[in-house]
């Protein structure tokens, strides 16, 4: 068994007071032996008024967060899979990237794995809430898989991406073990979907889902839905940390199961190409 913890947020508009949360929470989980550490998606800073976000995000300040994480990581010999923050891309766009830190260093001196949000949540809903990500936010192009983590390889998403299947049909034929969702889910779109959503792609890619999700109310006036949940390969939940308050939990993952599910259902295997 590998322990994991999952941090479920109610990140606001201040950088060091979501720091501070996250280094307490890195603290109780290697204090509880957990081997990697997961948060939602915006951990750092969660503010929809981009006015107000952009001295922060386009400062030093946002690369002095990264090694500061990354120490943290260091400091308590636990890996930190950051759900995601804002940082700078180009002259006219930010970036929601997620980064991968290694409790024993960035290795090869490389840094942390990052990886950027493919697709970006641009939508309008019956409730009113409106949302329009690629106005600030440049996507990524590429699949991210952090190789040899204490969880085996681990597949990077974000939130809005797990409704796109060949993203994780790609990290299925990549052999992922885990595949990390962190997540900002609004209320409605949670309510409705969340759940089963992650399940089918824990099927898809018979592997573990570990979802952080952000959750309640939040100071820049957003409600998210909550429900940080872990998964395993056969689609049972392990781990739902409810829609109600933000806080730390601990879920044992048996890597074993993978095998197991593989060999009664190798659809990873049996695939085939579909033609027009």
């Amino acid at each position: 068994m590998t322990k994991i913890a999952v941090l479920q947020m109610t990140s606001g508009i201040d950088p060091e007071v979501n720091f501070e949360r996250i280094r307490a929470a890195a603290n109780d989980a290697a204090e509880g032996g957990a081997e990697v550490l997961f948060t939602p998606e915006m951990s750092v800073l969660l503010d929809r008024n981009r006015k107000r976000a952009a001295p922060w995000i386009e400062s030093v300040s946002a690369d002095d967060m990264i090694a500061r994480l990354q120490a943290l990581a260091a400091e308590n010999q636990i890996d930190i899979a950051l759900g995601s923050m804002p940082i700078t891309y180009d002259a006219a766009h930010w970036a929601n990237r997620s980064f991968y830190f290694s409790g024993s260093g960035d290795g090869d001196g490389k840094g942390p794995i990052s990886y950027d949000k493919i697709h970006m949540f641009d939508v309008a809903l019956s409730s009113g809430e409106s949302w329009r990500e690629s106005a600030a936010y440049h996507p990524g192009d590429r699949i991210v898989v952090a190789r040899d983590t204490p969880l085996g390889d681990m597949g990077l998403t974000i939130c809005y991406d797990l409704r796109f299947p060949a993203l994780f049909d790609a990290l299925g034929q990549e052999r992922c073990d885990v595949i990390a969702v962190p997540a900002a889910f609004t209320v409605p779109t949670g309510k409705a979907h969340w759940h089963v959503m992650l399940r089918a792609r824990a099927i898809e890619a018979s592997a573990y889902i570990v979802a952080a999700a952000q959750v309640g109310t939040h100071e820049d006036g957003r409600s998210t839905y909550g429900h940080s949940l872990v998964i395993d390969p056969w689609g049972e939940i392990l781990l739902d940390m409810g829609g109600e308050e933000a806080g730390l939990g601990f879920c044992d993952v048996d890597l074993s199961r993978i095998a197991e599910v593989r060999a009664q259902l190798p659809s990873l295997y049996n695939r085939r190409k579909i033609t027009n």
